[in-house]
Formats: C-alpha cells, sequence, structure tokens
C-alpha cells in the first residue's frame, strides 16, 4: 500500500476512502491534525519507542527521528469489529488512568515495525485485500497492547462488546420494523444507510450476521407474502404490485411465480376458492 510522508494527504485520504492511511515521517512536521470525528490518530516515535495519540505529543516527540502515524476511520472498524472484538477499543474505552502514552518493549517495538513493513511492500494482485488483512493484524496488536497495560480493561472489553451486541440486535429490529412499514415505497441499500446512519457495507453485514439472510433477498420475501395476503383479499394483480413495492409489473410476477410456484392470478383463483 501506499505509505504516505507527510500528514495532511494521509488525512486526507482516510477521510475520502472512510478507511485508513499511514504516514511515516523523517521531519519535524507537526504531528497533531485537527481531522475532528472524521478519523482516529495513533503515532509511534522511535525517539522513545512509544505509541502516542497525536493530540498527546510534546514538542521533543517531534524531534528529528523516525515518527510512523496511522489514521482510521471509527466506521471503517466497525465494519470488522465482532460481539467478541470490538477493534475501536483502544481509541474509545481506554482506561481513564492512561495518559496516552505508552512505552513499548523490545519485542513490541518489532511486532509493530514488522506489521508497518508488511503493509509497505508492494504486491500485484490482490494487494488491496492483503493491505486490508494486514492493517486488521495491526489494529489487535495495538488493542492488545492497550490491554496488556491495564489488565482490568479486559472486563470492559467484554462489557462493551456485549453493549454493543444489544446495541446491534435493537437497530436490527428498527430496521426491520421499518422495512415492514415501508414495502409499498421503494427500499435501496443506499436509502437504509442514509435513514439509519451507517454504511451500506456495514449495514448489509449486521443484517446478515442478524437474519441469516441479505437484506433484498429480504424485501422480497416480504413483499411476497404481503402479496398474497392482498390477492387473498380480492386485489387484483396490478394493484397487488403496486401495494407491494414492485417497481416493475413483470418483475413481480417472475418474482411470485418463482417464490410461490404458481402465477400471482392461479394463486388468487385458489385462495378465494
Amino acid at each position: 500500500m501506499l505509505i504516505y510522508d507527510s500528514l495532511q494527504p494521509a488525512m486526507r485520504a482516510c477521510v475520502e476512502t472512510r478507511t485508513f492511511a499511514i504516514a511515516r515521517l523523517y521531519n519535524n512536521e507537526k504531528t497533531m491534525c485537527d481531522c475532528g470525528q472524521d478519523c482516529c490518530e495513533v503515532c509511534f516515535s522511535t525517539a522513545a519507542d512509544k505509541v502516542y495519540e497525536c493530540h498527546f505529543l510534546s514538542p521533543a516527540d517531534q524531534a528529528q527521528c523516525l515518527r510512523i502515524v496511522i489514521f482510521v476511520c471509527p466506521d471503517y472498524l466497525g465494519q470488522f469489529s465482532t460481539e467478541h472484538t470490538d477493534l475501536s477499543y483502544c481509541f474509545t474505552c481506554r482506561d481513564p488512568l492512561w495518559d496516552h502514552r505508552s512505552g513499548m518493549t523490545g519485542e513490541e517495538r518489532k511486532r509493530f515495525l514488522y506489521f508497518i513493513h508488511k503493509l509497505s511492500q508492494e504486491r500485484g494482485y490482490g494487494q488491496d485485500v492483503l493491505d486490508q488483512a494486514g492493517f486488521l493484524e495491526l489494529v489487535i496488536f495495538l488493542n492488545g497492547f492497550v490491554i496488556s497495560r491495564y489488565p482490568r480493561q479486559s472486563c470492559a472489553v467484554r462489557d462493551a462488546a456485549q453493549g454493543a451486541l444489544r446495541s446491534r440486535h435493537a437497530q436490527i429490529d428498527e430496521i426491520l420494523d421499518y422495512i415492514d412499514r415501508h414495502l409499498a415505497e421503494r427500499i435501496s441499500i443506499p436509502a437504509l444507510s442514509a435513514q439509519f446512519y451507517i454504511s451500506g457495507s456495514y449495514l448489509s453485514r449486521i443484517f446478515k450476521d442478524a437474519t441469516g439472510t441479505t437484506i433484498n433477498q429480504y424485501i422480497i420475501a416480504k413483499r411476497i407474502s404481503h402479496a398474497e395476503v392482498l390477492l387473498a383479499d380480492g386485489h387484483s394483480v396490478a394493484e397487488t404490485s403496486s401495494l407491494c413495492g414492485f417497481g416493475d409489473y413483470s418483475n413481480f410476477l417472475k418474482a411470485f411465480t418463482r417464490a410461490v410456484g404458481i402465477s400471482p392470478k392461479k394463486y388468487a383463483s385458489f385462495a378465494r376458492c
């Protein structure tokens, strides 16, 4: 992956791609960057083999030495977090006693630089996937580093994960309810993403984890089920297609026949007998 030699391009890349970026600095460029809530930051300095949050650097930390600054979008970490592993933990759930900087052992320093070197290697096919995998390894290492410094945080990790899981289930319930109430309207993943303020990829993943099916498959199944009720109640095929949110009449015929095994017209005649 491209590792930047200045902070602003790296920060800009992180914000624009909503993923992550890394800068390797050999000069005295000031590391503090005002990126608001768009991305989180971590700095490694060889001056004292320490890991910092960028907003807690002293002037001595900006001396002529190698500094590696990592920018990452919180939403990106959320896409890969699980009920057992909150990858944003080192940014959002730190022990209040931690002063935002901590020294590394020689082995930890080697491990950290190994991940950076691994990410900086030029590759061909599959580079994006390898970069993603390598970066997630690095984030797991950083979270483990924080937890190892404050063992009592491991309980907080579990509590945070359980709270996140409960919150996620409540969010899925809201999404299901929204879909049920808007079947007659055009529903898309981008529209749901905007409605619930989460990324489309994250939405798709947590929905599949919770329901065992994709969003589009769920919507079609709910529309077909609703169509069966409407046809049995005496609505025409055309009315049913419109009331169930099928924008195209022919798509409704195909979807219904594929799901039920007979055409809507035949189903209506059988249901009314």
